[in-house]
């Protein structure tokens, strides 16, 4: 197991969700889906749809994903989505609607153009959604992202379709532990912009080893040269279970100088930064079409597959968490054999405290360059932010991390440059808690 994180290491968590699902336990009561449910606001949901399956496990990787699965279970787990759609459709309140949806895993398009189909058609059978209706985002990778597929992704109106390249030179992505060929890469780019309309991300790891000034702008370049709408800048996490490993301060100080040279040449190219990771070009149009607006501080999440999560007002619930290879294996298992009954209730999660809110909702607004707008807190909490956690924003603004209090609330450059240590200085003493056990396990 890798060596804990420095205490004051600019990437001490990548806070993508609060609380992660290594703070997720099993419920001693399983609650039926339809109680968690019931009286939720299903006006505005996020839909995703988990498939978790590869053509290779990357070495960076800590997902919950299989490379290259039997093609009989690849049939038995589309089978089991199926099952497990009826059943959450049969659970949710009448009248939900979908504000947005996506693709993820794994890699989604690990699945032929067939499967592709049959995917898109039972979640919009069961769920009575046109995800072609909606902002619609597919993970795809170099080696699936191939005409066949592409055309369905296409036809059935996905908006946005993400790659990992990570670098465009090979022996970077080789040491990242991804064994592609910058041919391949260069084959998938231009048939997703010859056989899509979609919006196209590109994702690029910095902090990789032997990776140089120099050919981080070599990637950031080429990258800029296919127009990506969106490109997202990822740090190299070396995590547990994964098959990376080292921890020291002259790494993490290269790590930051990669991340500032990226976000400087982004944004003199005509690309807005949204988050410390997330760019997006200043030109690009938005997809929102006529549904409504989703806020992840407090809308409902609902997810299908065996690694997604489902969040409702107060509880946040999925199946089994795992990276190790027998255990993902196992619950893959579990999730196949399972009959349409056996979908009806939560599995493992983690239920919210008025506490936790309020956490997720600064963690959720702050890591975000428009910051957070104390109204909507207070609104809805009926306090302020900075009374709430005193001693965070304090640390905070020790640093030189808080710009001004004002609305909204910001970080500075500076501070979202250490988003990593930001987000986890907000997380409670029982995520922490529960997160060090389940690494420790």
């Amino acid at each position: 197991m890798a060596e804990p994180v420095r205490a004051d290491s600019p990437y001490r968590s990548y806070v993508y969700a609060y609380p992660h699902k290594s703070a997720y336990r099993p419920f001693t009561e399983r609650p039926a889906l339809a109680d968690l449910w019931r009286g939720e606001d299903v006006g505005a949901l996020s839909l995703y749809a988990h498939i978790p399956f590869c053509e290779m496990r990357c070495g960076f990787c800590n997902l919950f994903t299989r490379s290259t699965p039997p093609a009989e279970q690849v049939t038995a787990y589309l089978d089991a989505l199926e099952r497990q759609a009826d059943a959450v459709a049969a659970a949710l309140p009448a009248g939900a609607v979908f504000a947005r949806a996506a693709l993820g895993g794994g890699t989604p398009t690990y699945l032929n153009a067939e499967e592709l189909v049959r995917v898109y058609d039972l979640i919009e059978s069961a769920l009575d959604v046109g995800l072609g209706e909606v902002p619609m985002s597919v993970e795809t990778s170099p080696a699936t992202a191939t005409p066949d597929r592409l055309a369905v992704l296409n036809e059935r109106g996905a908006t946005r379709i993400s790659m990992g390249v990570q670098s465009f030179i090979d022996s970077e992505a080789h040491a990242a532990g991804r064994p592609q060929k910058r041919t391949e890469v260069d084959r998938a780019l231009a048939d997703i912009r010859e056989c899509t309309d979609a919006d196209l991300n590109v994702d690029l790891i910095y902090g990789i080893d032997r990776q140089t000034a120099r050919t981080w702008e070599y990637s950031l370049d080429t990258a800029l040269s296919w127009e990506p709408e969106e490109i997202y800048l990822y740090p190299l996490y070396v995590r547990p279970l994964t098959g990376l490993g080292r921890r020291a301060r002259a790494w993490d100080d290269h790590r930051l100088s990669l991340y500032r040279q990226g976000r400087d040449h982004l944004r003199e190219r005509g690309y807005e930064q949204v988050s410390m990771r997330m760019f997006r070009r200043t030109d690009a149009p938005e997809h929102t079409g006529s549904v409504p607006d989703h806020s992840c501080q407090t809308d409902g999440m609902v997810g299908l597959g065996c690694g997604a999560r489902s969040y409702t007002g107060s509880t946040h619930y999925s199946f089994d968490y795992a990276v190790g290879v027998g255990k993902v294996r196992s619950i893959i298992a579990d999730y196949v054999g399972r009959d349409t009954a056996g979908f009806g209730h939560a599995e493992v999660g983690f239920v919210l405290d008025d506490d936790e809110r309020r956490r997720r909702h600064v963690l959720q607004s702050l890591l975000r360059t428009e910051g957070m707008m104390v109204a909507d807190y207070t609104e809805r909490f009926g306090t302020h932010p900075v009374t709430d956690f005193p001693a965070e924003f304090a640390a905070l603004s020790e640093r030189g991390w808080l710009a001004e209090p004002g609305e909204p609330l910001r970080l500075t450059e500076e501070g979202l440059a250490h988003s990593d240590s930001v987000g986890p200085n907000f997380f409670s003493a029982r995520v922490n808690r529960l997160t060090a056990e389940y690494e420790a396990s």
